[in-house]
């Protein structure tokens, strides 16, 4: 049975951010620290950031590395690696896998419901949390350091 996105932010509280930049101007670390704000574990996975602190998270190289539960894989990555971290999903056993906005992967989303994971394309993960709790649509406000 299909969720909607409001029992899919309801139901994870541990998210794998793939893309996480260190540059905390970027995109998917303002989307890491707004989650991480609304009581979200957000885990970064970075390859090239592998081992460092991302917003109080440690950094991991990819999804198999990571030490704990995960609830859902937030992707920030072009359309073509959304396959192969679909099948890195299903591994780690996430219920969840959001694809961020302007990404969606066909294949993917065929591999993950067949599966029973459910799938999440041209989302974000922060807007859709404004809309459904706060009722505030407001994209991207500066965040207070």
């Amino acid at each position: 049975m299909k969720k909607n996105i409001r029992e899919i932010l309801s139901n994870s509280k541990t998210i794998a951010m793939v893309g996480v930049s260190k540059d905390l101007k970027k995109t998917s670390s303002i989307v890491m620290k707004y989650m991480q704000n609304f009581g979200y574990r957000v885990v970064p996975i970075n390859p090239s950031a592998e081992g460092e602190i991302i917003l109080g998270e440690k950094v991991y190289g990819n999804l198999q590395k990571i030490e704990i539960p995960i609830d859902m894989v937030d992707v920030f990555r072009p359309s073509e690696e959304a396959l192969e971290l679909a099948k890195d999903t299903i591994k780690i056993g996430a219920k969840f896998f959001w694809l961020q906005l302007g990404i969606k992967n066909l294949e993917a989303k065929k591999l993950l419901e067949a599966n029973k994971i459910e799938y999440i394309e041209n989302k974000c993960t922060k807007i859709e949390y404004q809309k459904f709790f706060l009722n505030n649509r407001q994209p991207f406000p500066v965040l207070q350091e």
